[in-house]
């Protein structure tokens, strides 16, 4: 049912002048139990009087007597009948249920006419159900409130055990000519609404495979019998789903304005009352699954429905098979006034099997509604789809640094003045956010200035910082061990230059808005837009703490890669870990750092065998990869002769790190030691720098190793005991025998 129908036909004739509304549900459902009892009455009656005396009558049902069946069907009929109802003729217990059932028309009718919602009613018009089918549902509700009708049920079916009805004892009990029965039997197939729709189930004892159709009992859904009786229930959470009860309006989607104007404009022309027979399936792509999200509930709103949010991860995850989950899940669209939207629908392009599945699910949304979303990150072609359904494609991205820069302005109201608007621009810049996540990202940062200063809340970029790396992705952590930045400008020796071409990076992240946007260089430019750096030289030089500096400085993660679980003796192997680690950082907001990088990034060879040539195939892709990236990537080496002319070319920094000359070891021996540290006066640092040529690593491991001497000795760092750390340093390093 495309758009499931709101027809359904009641007692609207039925004289209301002089009925009284029922209150609620319950006292419209207890009304209908009371009839149902009135039917069970004449269902007993019938059997009793079709049968002839039995002296093994007494042991009906087994240890259900006639006296206990009067006495749970009596309450409900003494204001009807004297005696007791089975004492009654059949024609006195028929002119009552007509009675019943003629006052249960009219209150029902004049109830509707007052507003009152009855969730039976409103299920039977939502679904089309008939009058037959909606009986079939009360009387498999019945015994989910009271347990008095498992035994009715069991002495109608000459079983204790039979506690649940089954298909025979509803045909026996609503219907009364045998050729109703033959008709009705197709209520129960699975194509008929109760069980298509998955309002019931059979239960069946696995021991009885060829179990005959009238034999078979019936369960109702819970989730049906917490909706019928207004129970607040959420069982689709078991599968990864969840209602937004959202009031987005589309002013305030903080999205790129024309994509929003043009899809409502597409709502409000494609979705009127006489386009009923079109189906209308969305597919949002990209990374901002924030602004995905946003649309949708406008779309919801637009509508007057809800959004249920269901994922595809969850749903194939487990439990019970994948079309059960959907159709239930799809079910509660229509239970819930919701429009459908699928979450991380990717998972099910990778083979023909979840293709099957995402089939299954869109065919379970057309079913019942019109509109269904699709959340994914990548492009879908689908095969196959109805006629009568039409594919509206939508990319989204992540915002531009102008969006970013709009949606951090909007959000920080009416903070925003508290925040100049370029540093705006370089937070925008640095951190590349979803939607949601700036929004995630302002409210943390409200968080923390109430907690740093709870009289003075005022945000500062220093919390907006911490907050967006709060926001950033962590998947690197599978990849990369993260450092915490800890160094500053002062605690490195460099030259000149090289320190300078530190500093011209950090102010390339922090102007690279003013440059590619505000002054169009990066419309000129459709790769190369992030910032890639070499940094070369010996080993312990100092390339890892200027790229502890530059992150402290500009306020970003660190992460060095592993490269043992990068590189792989498998072919292509390899390129899947480096798209991995591209891919994750894009939306990390992080620093990589590829230390000892010649290992992988080694000078391309001629191809003599296959090895040569799937090496090379490696380092082209990684070329790709560094030239798509648009993040900051450092490279060190120790060997940069060992890297390909081409690689360089790729690149916007090359920083040497040489060796340091005895005027560098002097300044590193005095900034190594921090000044709370117990030291000797006499120390001759610059005749340690002329006495040890070694590199700053080097220096630093003297350095701790001679507080350590110290320490254990009780006494402040004495030159004794740099030179003891220096001999082991040099032991270490093969200089001394």
């Amino acid at each position: 049912m495309t758009e499931v129908s709101t027809s359904y036909s009641i007692a609207e004739h039925a004289d209301t002048s002089q009925a009284v509304a029922y209150s609620s549900t319950w006292e419209y459902l207890t009304a209908e139990l009371r009839r149902l009892d009135l039917i069970i009455a004449l269902e007993v009656h019938r059997q009793r009087s079709n049968t002839a005396p039995d002296p093994l009558d007494q042991f009906k049902g087994l240890v259900l007597s006639e006296n206990e069946i009067s006495t749970l069907l009596q309450p409900v009929l003494t204001d009807r009948m004297q005696p007791g109802p089975l004492d009654s003729t059949y024609q006195e217990l028929f002119e009552v249920l007509q009675a019943t059932e003629s006052e249960i028309e009219a209150r029902r009718a004049a109830t509707l006419n007052t507003g009152i919602f009855l969730s039976h009613y409103h299920l039977a018009r939502l679904f089309q159900l008939t009058s037959f089918e909606q009986d079939c549902l009360l009387l498999c509700l019945a015994s989910e409130i009271d347990r008095k009708y498992e035994k009715l049920y069991a002495y109608l079916q000459d079983d204790v055990t039979r506690k649940k009805p089954s298909v025979d004892l509803l045909l026996n009990l609503l219907l009364k000519k045998p050729e109703e029965r033959i008709v009705a039997r197709c209520i129960f197939d699975s194509r008929a609404p109760l069980f298509r729709f998955r309002f019931l189930r059979v239960i069946q004892d696995p021991a009885e495979q060829e179990t005959p159709l009238i034999s078979r009992f019936l369960k109702l859904d819970d989730r049906i019998v917490n909706f019928l009786l207004g129970t607040p229930n959420d069982p689709i959470s078991t599968y990864g789903a969840r209602l937004i009860y959202s009031k987005m309006q589309w002013n305030e989607i903080k999205v790129e304005p024309e994509i929003s104007q043009q899809l409502r404009e597409f709502v409000l022309t494609n979705l009127k009352p006489e386009n009923s027979d079109r189906d209308f399936l969305f597919y949002f792509s990209g990374v901002d699954d924030g602004a995905k999200q946003l649309l949708a509930e406008a779309v919801a709103g637009e509508t007057g429905r809800v959004l249920l949010m269901a994922d595809a991860g969850k749903i194939i995850s487990g439990g019970p098979p994948f079309d059960e989950k959907a159709w239930l899940i799809a079910r509660e669209t229509v239970l819930s006034n919701a429009l459908l939207c699928l979450e991380r629908v990717d998972l099910l392009f990778e083979d023909d099997e979840k293709l099957s599945f995402l089939s299954t699910f869109i065919e379970a949304a057309r079913t019942f509604g019109r509109i269904t979303f699709l959340f994914g990150m990548r492009a879908w072609k689908p095969l196959r789809l109805s006629s009568s359904t039409t594919l509206v494609k939508l990319e989204l991205p992540l915002p531009t640094t102008v969006g970013r820069m709009k949606i951090w302005a909007d959000s920080l109201e009416p903070e925003a003045n508290c925040i100049d608007r370029s540093q705006l621009a370089v937070l925008a810049s640095k951190f590349r956010l979803a939607t949601h996540e700036i929004s995630e990202a302002v409210k943390c940062a409200r968080d923390l200035a109430a907690w740093r200063a709870p009289d003075d809340s005022g945000i500062t970029l220093s919390d907006l910082y911490e907050a967006c790396r709060a926001q950033s992705h962590h998947q690197l952590y599978t990849l990369a061990r993260q450092i915490v930045p800890l160094y500053l400008w002062s605690d490195i020796v460099l030259p000149e230059d090289s320190r300078m071409q530190l500093q011209e990076l950090c102010a390339r992240v922090a102007e690279r808005h003013r440059v590619l946007h505000e002054w169009g260089f990066g419309r000129k430019l459709s790769l190369g837009k992030g910032i890639n750096a070499l940094f070369a030289g010996p080993s312990g030089t100092g390339k890892t703490m200027a790229a502890e500096i530059i992150a402290k400085e500009l306020g970003l993660e660190l992460y060095k890669i592993d490269l043992s679980g990068i590189v792989s003796k498998y072919i292509g192997e390899t390129e899947k870990n480096l798209d991995r680690v591209f891919s994750t950082a894009e939306n990390a907001n992080a620093i990589l750092f590829f230390d000892e990088a010649d290992a992988l990034f080694g000078k391309r060879s001629e191809v003599r065998d296959s090895h040569d040539r799937y090496a090379n195939i490696e380092i082209s892709y990684l070329l790709q990869k560094m030239e798509q990236y648009e993040g900051v990537a450092i490279l060190a080496t120790n060997l940069r002769q060992n890297l390909d002319d081409a690689f360089l070319r790729r690149l916007q920094f090359i920083i040497e790190f040489p060796f340091p000359d005895e005027s560098q070891r002097n300044q590193i021996w005095n900034v190594l030691f921090p000044p709370e540290a117990p030291r000797d006066q006499e120390i001759d640092f610059q005749s340690l720098a002329r006495q040890f040529r070694v590199a700053g690593g080097n220096i630093k491991n003297i350095a701790l190793g001679a507080a350590y001497l110290a320490a254990a000795d009780g006494r402040c760092i004495s030159m004794n005991h740099l030179l003891q750390s220096a001999k082991r340093e040099y032991q270490k390093l093969g200089k001394i025998e």
